[in-house]
């Protein structure tokens, strides 16, 4: 129901329309404050798992840059070419939606595979190094994915706190307002009436 057509609705099926709207608002903003809810919940498990993964990645990292620094100090450079492979992580990221916010779920990282002409690291060290190498990666996408699926559900969280404020704010006092202007004007014109019918009664009694 439009503010113009509340605003000019009057008599019984004036209220019937105004009760109608003033339904359907509150039910529309109780169903927003129950997807406000979820929204919230879902995104504060995204930004708690993408701290956690944070924490990883740091770890990760920088376990893997030790690593790295003893295995150039006992093969030098030149060993550390060698041992890189050829093929590169691929990142596959899963998405799913939760009350129409389509966001990252889960990361599925596949590590490179050396082919068997592909030499192998030449040291302990600088297998250590790959091996954390590979865990940072992982964790930077999980990272990546859990605060981008915190921003996309923050936003549509924050859309739909304005929704709700707009209804329980603006629109339902409106209505109510409306509906209780009509009902007086009903309960007085059907008092008028009753006055006239007791004053026709009145004279057909004379």
């Amino acid at each position: 129901m439009s503010p113009r057509a509340s605003r000019a609705a009057t008599g019984r099926a004036g209220r019937l329309r105004l009760c109608r709207g003033l339904a359907t608002a509150l039910r529309g903003a109780d169903l927003l404050e129950r997807k406000l809810r979820l929204l919230l919940d879902r995104e504060h498990t995204a930004r708690r798992a993408a701290e956690e993964a944070h924490r990883a990645w740091d770890e990760a990292l920088a376990d893997a840059d030790t690593w790295l620094l003893r295995g150039v100090l006992l093969g030098g450079e030149r060993a550390l070419a060698r041992a890189a492979p050829v093929d590169r992580v691929r990142v596959d990221i899963r998405w799913a939606a939760l009350m129409g916010v389509r966001h990252p779920a889960a990361v599925e990282c596949a590590a490179p595979v050396r082919s068997p002409e592909e030499p192998t690291p030449s040291n302990t060290a600088l297998a250590h190094a790959e091996t954390a190498y590979r865990a940072a990666v992982r964790a930077a996408a999980e990272l990546a994915a859990h605060q981008a699926a915190a921003d996309l559900l923050a936003a549509e969280a924050e859309r739909t706190r304005r929704r709700v404020r707009a209804l329980r704010r603006h629109w339902i006092p409106r209505l109510q307002a409306e509906l209780g202007a009509v009902e007086l004007a009903l309960e007085a014109a059907e008092h008028e009436e009753a006055v006239r019918r007791r004053w026709a009664a009145g004279r057909a009694g004379r």
